[in-house]
């Protein structure tokens, strides 16, 4: 069995190769239009092939595509999910923690406000 990768190195491979909006379009094309060659993407999209080529290369090294010998030699890139996966299962995590640290200052809030004395409506205290 092949060892399980660290959660937060991929998360942070992913969330920087995310940071990029012209790589989400990247994505999103593809998403939308299954595999394609930086040809195809630059056809579809206002990015130069170039720059498309650079894109998929961060895209292929935070694991989010993959190249796949086409033919005449042209390259074809296909999204991977497993990537993604893994960003979500950090961010789940992530705000698990949150709502138990929320959880738990709600609850002290909740009894510091019970254990006050209560004002009686209608009189002022001047």
């Amino acid at each position: 069995m092949p060892p399980r990768p660290d959660i937060e190195a991929v998360a942070e491979e992913v969330f920087t190769a995310l940071a990029d909006p012209s790589r989400r379009e990247i994505l999103a094309a593809l998403a939308a239009g299954g595999p394609a060659t930086a040809t195809d993407l630059a056809a579809r999209l206002p990015i130069t092939r170039q720059a498309i080529a650079k894109h998929l290369a961060l895209l292929a090294q935070a694991g989010l595509v993959a190249a796949e010998p086409g033919e005449r030699r042209r390259v074809r890139y296909r999204l991977r999910s497993a990537p993604m996966q893994v960003a979500q299962q950090f961010l789940a995590a992530l705000a698990r923690d949150w709502d138990r640290q929320l959880d738990a200052l709600r609850d002290h809030l909740d009894a510091v406000i019970a254990a006050q004395p209560t004002r009686k409506k209608g009189k002022s205290h001047e």
